[in-house]
This record gives structure tokens, C-alpha cells and sequence, in this order.
């Protein structure tokens, strides 16, 4: 079945992808079964670049996120409007990551993402990823908004980045992958 998988190139988003001919299934992620070796001898492999060398073509990270008033959206799955300020809602992320420490395991960093409360928490998060414990899943780049996607990809697996902030909010970002 491996052999109906080839590797496209997205004009849209400038990043190489699994196409399945015979399925006409396509995806962001190696198909299961399939090593990055294999991959690379897929029609269009080469499109996938050399293995091992320069940044990774895709990372998994687990966040926290707090939305403030002048987020692109200021309402979350925890609040209809939010009210606080960017000052606060960066406060606030300070307080999570001194809570977790240096360096959190993904545990300590899901427990604190999918802990839910309707007031100003001290512990949850604005994105609806706090069901899965703020697991983003594996992502390329393009995928994300710039300062997110270059903070992920900066860090190194097991790390947690500082404050990051993006139209949605700001951000505790924890490599997983």
C-alpha cells in the first residue's frame, strides 16, 4: 500500500505533503508505516530534503494560552468576554510558568492546561486545546502564527519557551516533539 503515497508540494502554504493516489487521502504527516527513508524514495521524495540536516520539518508542542481584551478574538471556551489586559493575561503566564518550573514534564504542563474554572483562573487555558491537555499535535511550518511557529521550532524537546505573544494571545509554549 506504501507505494501509492507520493510526495506534493502546497502552493499555498509552501511546505511538501503525503498524497495518496489510490485513496486520494492527503496529509501533513509521514503516513503510518512509512519511515522517513522510505519516504525520501516516494515519487517527489526529494521534496522532503535531506534527513537529519538543518531545522526539523515539523515539531509537536503542548501550550497555554491566555487571552487578553485586545486579542484577535477576546472570548474563549471559558469566557464570553474577556476583559483583562495584556499586562494581566502576561502576569498570568508568569504565574504558570513559575508554577511549573524550569522544566515541566508534559504531565505537569497537561494537568495545568486542561484544569477548567469560569472565573479568572490561576490555572487553565483560553484555547480549546486544554482538552487534550494543550496539545497542538505536530505541525510544519506555516501552520501557525510566525512568532508561535519560530518559538516552537527554536526550542529544544523537553523545553519551555518565555512569554509569546501573537494576535491570539500570549503563550507558554512546551516542545514536546
Amino acid at each position: 500500500m506504501s507505494h501509492a503515497w507520493e510526495v506534493r508540494f502546497s502552493n499555498s502554504r509552501q511546505l511538501p505533503y503525503f498524497f495518496n493516489a489510490e485513496t486520494r487521502v492527503s496529509m501533513w504527516e509521514l503516513p503510518e508505516g512509512l519511515s522517513e527513508e522510505q519516504a525520501r524514495q516516494l515519487p517527489g521524495g526529494h521534496l522532503l530534503g535531506e534527513a537529519s540536516q538543518g531545522p526539523p520539518a515539523q515539531v509537536r508542542a503542548s501550550h497555554l494560552l491566555v487571552k487578553h481584551k485586545d486579542s484577535r478574538r477576546p472570548s474563549s471556551w471559558r469566557e464570553a468576554h474577556i476583559t483583562r489586559t495584556k499586562d494581566e493575561a502576561i502576569s498570568q503566564l508568569r504565574s504558570y510558568k513559575a508554577q511549573l518550573g524550569a522544566q515541566p514534564s508534559v504531565a505537569a504542563f497537561a494537568e495545568l492546561a486542561s484544569q477548567f474554572s469560569y472565573v479568572y483562573s490561576t490555572h487553565s487555558s483560553d484555547c480549546s486545546s486544554a482538552r487534550s491537555g494543550g496539545d497542538l499535535g505536530s505541525f510544519g511550518r506555516g501552520q501557525m502564527q510566525r512568532p508561535f511557529e519560530d518559538a516552537a521550532f527554536a526550542l529544544p524537546v523537553g523545553q519551555m519557551s518565555d512569554v509569546v505573544e501573537t494576535d491570539s494571545g500570549v503563550h507558554l509554549i512546551l516542545r514536546t516533539a
